[in-house]
């Protein structure tokens, strides 16, 4: 309890008043107390969960979720991080919807949110699309409550877009510095975010992209590697570079996965599609030309298949900071001999790992909720003191 305490001094201690009413798109725009903030207040709900004391703010309310993409842990974390502060969840089916004939995203975002507190948007596979989507989106629900038909403004929460996926580089970046005993033991250290086989093709950029855009503002040595032909946007490089400037880390690139593994505190082996074959997947989707689809598709594994040897293996590992740095992985993995017949990690390696990457992943609905929190409360400490002061029971044993 006086560790809860002292993380909600700290809190106020932070310049977090922009979040209020706003939504939560790229990590990059957002400052880094804003950015603080966001981890101090995980650490502040998840605790008070442990304490086991009811973090709820809301006594009704929707967070509307919205998924062109399929999904798990994001969507399991969304519905957890809403039930954390009291809403209800409720699901948009497109299929289900009017959007099918015709409804615009105005109409459809207005629609959605005569109740609604929160929109959480999954939309990563078109580059381009998806942030475009939910400025979009947020835009409507603005108008909506300024014309007096939404009686609250929804915050969006972007739940991985074309560009950033960032519940997922913040549950990421929480977990490290809850592992290496606090942010400031983080200057210097050395993550290489590497491309890794895959036997499928179109995974999204917005996790390497939310890696290099987010760990390059902590004063660490990020190395991004992938084999020739498999860019990521030239913009988030460019944010990567203004980050490492400022924290006094570094942002380097690579084509060869051995030397970004060696000396590597972390390694963050991770499948993606070139930035180009994605743009022009999204082309020939808009002109509906699928056979022009399936051809790219065949191209784009063929291209694959002449990296197998981009694998986190034990060999791999061995290159690494005394051969013990901590793995890093999204999930779900391809593992080798275990979800397919060659893949991104050796069976062994991921196992040794298996624990860490559970608890990486742990980290989300509190992000999320965070992400929420500070968006919905005006006066985050004093809201947090009252909650614990009054220490509603969440679980009666």
């Amino acid at each position: 309890m006086k560790d809860i305490k002292n993380m909600i001094d700290e809190l106020g201690k932070l310049d977090h008043s922009k979040m209020h009413n706003d939504d939560f798109l790229l990590t990059w725009e957002k400052s880094d107390d804003e950015i603080a903030s966001v981890y101090k207040v995980a650490d502040i709900l998840r605790g008070m969960r442990e304490q086991n004391i009811s973090t709820k703010i809301f006594d009704s309310g929707l967070g509307i979720s919205l998924f062109r993409d399929n999904s798990t842990r994001t969507r399991f974390s969304f519905s957890s991080a809403c039930n954390l502060l009291g809403l209800e969840v409720q699901d948009l089916d497109e299929g289900k919807s009017q959007v099918a004939h015709g409804e615009t995203v105005r109409e459809t975002a207005n629609m959605i949110s005569f109740m609604a507190d929160v929109i959480g948007i999954r939309d990563d596979m078109y580059i381009g699309k998806g942030n475009t989507y939910m400025r979009e989106v947020s835009k409507s629900v603005v108008e909506g409550n300024n014309d007096g038909v939404l009686e609250q403004r929804p915050t969006l929460v972007n739940l991985q877009c074309d560009i950033d996926h960032p519940t997922q580089s913040m549950s990421d970046m929480l977990h490290l510095i809850n592992e290496f005993g606090g942010v400031e033991n983080l200057k210097g250290k050395k993550i290489a975010m590497t491309w890794a086989y895959s036997p499928s093709y179109g995974k999204p950029l917005s996790v390497p992209q939310g890696i290099v855009g987010l760990m390059t503002r902590f004063g660490m040595d990020v190395v991004l590697a992938h084999p020739k032909g498999y860019e990521i946007m030239s913009d988030v490089e460019e944010v990567a570079k203004e980050n490492a400037k400022k924290s006094g880390g570094s942002f380097t690139k690579t084509n060869s996965m051995e030397e970004a593994f060696k000396d590597a505190d972390i390694v963050y082996p991770k499948s993606w599609a070139p930035f180009v074959a994605m743009e022009k997947r999204t082309d020939l989707y808009g002109k509906r030309d699928f056979d022009g689809i399936d051809e790219l598709e065949k191209e784009l594994l063929a291209q694959n298949a002449n990296h197998k040897d981009w694998e986190c293996t034990e060999e791999m590992m061995k290159l690494t900071k005394n051969g013990k740095a901590l793995y890093m992985h999204c999930l779900p993995a391809d593992i080798t001999d275990v979800s397919c017949e060659a893949g991104e990690v050796a069976a062994s390696v991921f196992d040794r790992y298996r624990v860490p990457t559970y608890k990486e992943a742990s980290y989300k609905p509190y992000i999320i909720a965070a992400m929420m929190f500070l968006s919905k409360v005006k006066n985050p400490k004093e809201t947090l003191t009252k909650l614990l002061d009054k220490g509603t029971v969440r679980h009666f044993e």
